[in-house]
């Protein structure tokens, strides 16, 4: 299970850092036209008037990789003692997130199990399109996000991003957490400055189209994260596992051996003390 983790690992850590530089690049212009204000008056930019709540949870469908889930799960719960049970909606990736939180009597949306490594946008296609309408018929207050964010190979974050509505304070965050501290895209500008833009044929139009791909991006990076912190998780803890397996089968051979070499130790001198016991 290390070697089968080990290479998926690296896998889904190449498929998450190509994608950053062009998740941190429609974040930046969604950034700069969030500040217009035209954008400002948009459906998903303005704060909505529902009283509900919907979160995104983003886990793994199996175990085995340490404390992974279960960061995330603790995070969400964190965010989710501050309002009423009835007054919040749950879309579920994997299926740890869908069986804890339909155990605890949630209300679970959607779902989606066995998601593929290669994530492809159509997995979130149809999940965007549903939330963005709901939340500009201003059902929903806020629409949030929960995921594993990967830095390294060992070492992974649980994050919960507001979505929905689209602030530009938030997606400067977004954005400074996309850009590593290191590394061939560390050096790039990460200041969100306001641009004029020329918007043909109306900026209603434009921003009708862009804004729900722009979220639709948000939620595929949080997968691509997310794939890439599970397989991460799930080496580190299968490596950890055949260590301790190799430690504990070095402490029970030594301790069979000597319960061996006691039992020969006793019968040479049983038999040692019968030859003596012979020639008196």
């Amino acid at each position: 299970m290390e070697a089968v983790s080990a290479v998926k690992m690296r896998k889904s850590q190449e498929r998450a850092l190509d994608g950053r530089p062009y998740a941190e690049a429609a974040l930046r212009i969604l950034g700069r036209v969030s500040r217009t204000l035209d954008a400002k008056n948009h459906p998903l930019a303005a704060e909505g008037n529902g009283h509900r709540q919907c979160i995104i949870v983003v886990t793994s469908d199996k175990g085995l990789a340490g404390s992974l889930n279960s960061a995330v799960l603790k995070e969400v719960t964190l965010t989710l003692s501050k309002v009423q049970k009835e007054d919040v909606d749950l879309v579920c990736f994997g299926r740890k997130a869908y069986d804890h939180f339909t155990r605890r009597g949630y209300t679970v949306i959607d779902h989606h199990v066995n998601i593929s490594d290669e994530v492809a946008l159509d997995d979130v296609t149809t999940v965007v399109r549903s939330i963005t309408e709901r939340f500009a018929a201003g059902k929903y207050r806020t629409v949030s996000i929960a995921y594993q964010s990967f830095v390294s190979t060992f070492e992974q974050d649980a994050l919960v991003r507001q979505v929905l509505p689209l602030e530009p304070e938030l997606l400067e965050i977004m954005v400074r957490d996309i850009v590593p501290k290191t590394g061939k895209y560390s050096s790039q500008e990460k200041r969100l400055d306001t641009s004029v833009y020329s918007v043909e044929p109306n900026a209603r139009t434009v921003l009708d189209i862009i804004f729900p791909q722009l979220v639709q991006i948000m939620v595929y990076h949080a997968l691509l994260e997310s794939k890439a912190s599970e397989h991460s998780a799930r080496m580190v803890a299968m490596k950890n596992a055949t260590d301790k397996a190799k430690e504990l089968t070095a402490s029970l051979t030594l301790q069979f051996n000597k319960e061996r070499q006691t039992m020969i130790t006793a019968e040479v001198s049983e038999i040692t003390g019968g030859i003596e016991a012979m020639k008196t």
